[in-house]
């Protein structure tokens, strides 16, 4: 084992080396995409279209996208498909992309543009559109001859900006979406041909010997510690066997499994200190990262903001703000907005608060540290009483917030709304009119007492999803029983066990169903009369059966 292995950042280990507590350096994770991938699929497209921005990617893995979310896979900005640009790119005789003027090859070191004609564009090298356009003052396409301005120009890969081209900055990736169509899972998840595997056959074959021999050992009876064997016959015992075998042939994975592993078998595979792990488990977030997923949670919450002027009534929006809303609503139960004086009123505009020290510029989140924005949700700032996150650039929020007095659309997609007031307008009203100085900081006293959260989506959510995993507790383990009552009985009025065999309740228990009339009809006739059963004596013989003479014919020739 090397020095550099146990001091390395991304050490994966019980005691890690003396840097593993470094912070990690910024672009350390670059992952470059090469020019002719798609953004989405991270495959090399063959039907190129890009954004406005020179996002490329393959139409038959953007359109299912766009469907489905509508948004911008890379930075989660609206996107429609009528905004979408065709790209024609020239290919030279061994199938790699060209200049078309020049001819030469495109690399991921090449700077390469397209020049846009409506909703088509056709692809150059930067140095040709450079050389003989824009210093030639040449605005015709060298290619169709159309006219073009500088505008029209669209950057798809330059070399001393590769950071629009880094995966690790991907916002679907970072949230662990994943990109597959219907018909892509449905063919991820299909059965194996194990007739066309050959030798490979014998370990799905294995696999699937030893699935069954754990199925049926789940399914013994912990008194006996021995597997209930269904009687021959019966299609019941068949059918539960086989349902079993097949319910643990699916795996199964926790409501909170990222869509990333742990990273143990790759990390025991690459270093002979760790315990070799032979199996890709997912990772388990926890509740808190969980629920912070957009689109997630989708009830709202409900607090009050109390003021020395009045009482007002917020609705909460964790869905497509959940981190803001998360943040909000934690530092609220925490006491941190209590007594806090807004520090900047300005009528006709907003009123601004959330700062401890009443300066504008404290305040913290609840994680310490600055969060990032949330703009994937169609709330904008077009009326009065909405609530957003104040910053002071990019992914700067922490306790800070601000109320609209009036609609201000040139604030949307800078701040994060995560409310709006539904009550106490009046209360709005007497904040506008508090008079304040020349730095729109209030004179009068205009004051924050405290938060009261009423609804907290995340302990709603949290709550129907314990209520929902404990009713699906109580559903398997009936089916363990052999189900409900009803489901015990069949229609001649005999019990099921666990095994499948009928039980005849006529000892005790009242029959139910068809055979209480069986029942009734075996008391009608009376009761049957048996005899013990007898055994005879060691030496008593036993007599031949006579034989039946034959008249007539040869007979069986005995008497020849």
């Amino acid at each position: 084992i090397t020095h550099s292995e146990w001091s390395s950042n991304d050490a994966y280990s019980a005691s890690a080396g003396s840097n593993a507590g470094k912070e990690k350096v910024d672009g350390a994770s670059f992952k470059r995409l090469p020019f002719n991938f798609c953004a989405v699929s991270l495959q090399p497209f063959a039907h190129p279209v890009c954004t406005s921005a020179g996002t490329i990617f393959d139409l038959t893995n953007i359109l299912p996208w766009l469907k489905k979310h509508g948004t911008n896979p890379i930075d989660g900005a609206p996107l429609k498909s009528s905004e979408l640009i065709k790209l024609t790119f020239a290919k030279n005789d061994d199938d790699e992309y060209v200049d078309p003027v020049t001819y030469k090859v495109f690399t991921d070191n090449t700077h390469i543009v397209a020049i846009r004609h409506g909703t088509t564009a056709n692809v150059f090298a930067w140095d040709t559109v450079e050389r003989l356009n824009i210093k030639a003052k040449n605005w015709q396409d060298l290619v169709s001859d159309e006219e073009f301005s500088r505008a029209d120009i669209t950057t798809l890969q330059d070399p001393q900006n590769i950071g629009a081209r880094d995966l690790s900055s991907f916002k679907y990736l970072k949230d662990g979406v994943s990109t597959l169509t219907p018909e892509q899972e449905a063919e991820r998840n299909a059965s194996v041909n194990v007739e066309a595997l050959g030798s490979s056959a014998k370990i799905l074959k294995a696999k699937e010997a030893v699935t069954r021999a754990r199925a049926s050992r789940d399914n013994a009876n912990p008194a006996t510690s021995t597997t209930l064997k269904p009687p021959a016959g019966t299609k019941r015992g068949i059918a539960a066997s086989s349902a079993s075998v097949q319910a643990a042939a699916v795996k199964s994975f926790p409501y909170n499994a990222a869509q990333h592993t742990t990273g143990k078998a790759a990390a025991s595979f690459t270093s002979t200190g760790l315990t070799p792990q032979t199996s890709g488990e997912r990772a388990l977030l926890t509740d808190e990262e969980y629920m912070l997923k957009p689109k997630r949670i989708k009830q709202k919450g409900y607090a009050r903001m109390q003021t020395n002027l009045g009482s007002l009534n917020i609705e909460l929006l964790p869905e497509f703000a959940p981190k803001a809303v998360w943040n909000f609503v934690q530092l609220a139960k925490k006491g941190y907005y209590r007594n806090i004086a807004f520090h900047r009123n300005i009528r006709n505009f907003m009123l601004q608060g959330g700062d401890p020290t009443g300066t504008g510029r404290g305040g913290s989140s609840i994680w310490g540290g600055p969060f990032v924005d949330e703009f994937e949700g169609p709330m904008t700032h077009a009326e009065r009483g909405i609530v957003s996150m104040a910053n002071k650039g990019k992914n700067t929020n922490t306790s800070q917030f601000f109320v609209m007095y009036r609609p201000a659309k040139h604030l949307d997609r800078k701040h994060t709304i995560f409310g709006r007031v539904v009550g106490g307008l009046e209360t709005l009203a007497a904040l506008e009119n508090v008079k304040t100085d020349e730095r729109d900081k209030p004179v009068e006293t205009c004051v924050l007492e405290d938060v009261v959260v009423f609804v907290d989506p995340f302990e709603e959510f949290m709550k129907m999803r314990s209520d929902k995993e404990r009713e699906e507790a109580e559903k398997r383990e009936i089916e363990r029983m052999g189900g409900t009552e009803d489901e015990k009985m069949t229609w001649t009025g005999k019990r099921v066990r666990r095994d499948g065999a009928g039980v005849d309740d006529s000892r005790g228990a009242e029959v139910v169903g068809v055979g209480k009339y069986l029942k009734a009809q075996v008391k009608e006739q009376g009761p049957v009369t048996t005899t013990d059963e007898t055994v005879g004596n060691w030496d008593q013989g036993v007599a031949e059966p006579v034989r039946k003479k034959v008249k007539g014919g040869f007979g069986n020739f005995d008497g020849w």
